[in-house]
């Protein structure tokens, strides 16, 4: 068994450090500034100028396929690369890339949506929480109705990630009531002047989910994704892949965090001596990095599974229920450790613990993670101690 990275995995790890700190972390000044004021950390014009610093370099498209231009590096570099994005709160992605399920598009609907989206011409966002079904994907309400060669859409999703600034959604309603999400969820790509809106969503953190507000909003047959009654199977694939990234980036964040505690407690001095040599810092400290060498290879197991064509769910709910609440028992020791002054807005860790505590909560809570790991064991879908 061997952990070692290749000198090509090495070489792009060290090569997103790099551009990360020297291209992305001289916004967080400018973030936490914009949060305070009420404005978007960072606007799209300066994300595109960044995308386009980084396709320069190379980084365009990570897992997209080679044919639509993308790198196609696998789920391990992506895993690597996302915990070098997770070391930095600005929101920024390489960009290249599209949701995993729109390569389902025929060919009609990739040339509209999905070609569109990897180019960085459009905007996408994916659909299918409900204010009365959240985890619980198979509760939804949303209906879409037949009529003619059109379906009319009625019903209301909430916390959207995108969903302000989306020009297009995928978007799954209910089209048998009878048969549920076994054969009656669909899921439809729909253009923003179809006529749904999007209103705002006020949030603790930098995160600016929306409502999205159907009213007989009338999608074209065409424009079903997949196959009809067949959403409910997108929307759980959609739902694996940012299992495992979530956590990924907790893990660069909860490194960076660390680190600011080192410092810091090398620095800080009571009573004569540096907080560095009292036991109840370095507890912290030890404590800390036990548990981000575990989450970080937790991830990188899901993320070799992945690779590996084998099924990661399992491994995945792992990884993004210790990783998540790995990240904020770290944000926590190190805004504990700098005291007074973690808790002001001077220091970004106050940013960082509102953003990690919504980790745990989507993509899948904490709660919906520890019932489908303890379900996989007690059914047998999984045993313990089991070898690959």
């Amino acid at each position: 068994m061997d952990f070692t990275l290749t000198d090509e995995q090495r070489m792009i790890q060290r090569t997103v450090r790099d551009f990360v700190q020297k291209e992305v972390m001289p916004y967080e000044q400018q973030v936490l500034r914009n949060e305070r004021e009420g404005k978007p950390g960072i606007s799209r014009e300066e994300v595109k100028a960044l995308q386009q610093k980084a396709k320069a370099a190379g980084f365009w498209g990570i897992n997209t396929p080679e044919e639509y231009g993308g790198a196609n590096l696998g789920p391990i570099m992506s895993a690597l690369i996302t915990m070098e994005l997770g070391r930095t709160f600005v929101p920024f992605n390489f960009g290249g890339s599209a949701d995993n399920i729109l390569y389902h598009c025929n060919e009609e609907q990739k040339q509209k949506y999905l070609i569109p989206l990897i180019n960085g011409e459009r905007r996408s966002c994916f659909a299918i929480t409900e204010p009365g079904a959240g985890s619980d994907a198979r509760s939804i309400r949303m209906t879409a109705v037949k009529d003619g060669n059109e379906y009319v859409l009625n019903g209301e999703k909430t916390f959207i990630t995108n969903g302000n600034e989306a020009d297009f959604v995928m978007v799954f309603a209910v089209t048998d009531k009878e048969k549920g999400a076994d054969g009656g969820v669909t899921c439809f790509l729909v253009d923003r002047d179809m006529g749904w809106r999007s209103e705002n969503i006020p949030t603790m953190g930098e995160w600016g989910p929306a409502s999205l507000v159907f009213e007989n909003v009338r999608v074209p047959e065409e424009n079903i994704l997949g196959e009809l009654g067949k959403g409910f199977n997108l929307s759980m694939k959609w739902i694996g892949q940012g299992r495992w990234a979530i956590p990924a980036r907790a893990v660069g964040a909860a490194e960076r965090l660390l680190q600011m505690g080192i410092d810091y407690s090398k620095q800080r001095v009571t009573f004569g001596k540096p907080i560095a040599e009292r036991q109840a810092i370095q507890w912290m400290i030890a404590d800390s990095a036990v548990e981000i060498e575990a989450a970080k290879w937790i991830v990188l197991r899901a993320a070799w599974m992945v690779e590996n064509g084998m099924d990661a769910r399992h491994q995945s709910s792992i990884a993004k229920l210790f990783g998540s609440v790995m990240a904020n028992q770290v944000v926590d020791r190190v805004l504990q450790i700098h005291g007074g002054m973690g808790y002001t807005k001077e220091l970004p860790i106050e940013r960082w613990y509102r953003e990690a505590r919504l980790w745990r909560i989507f993509e899948g809570t904490d709660e919906i993670q520890k019932r489908t790991i303890s379900r996989n064991l007690l059914k047998g879908h999984v045993k313990v101690g089991e070898l690959l």
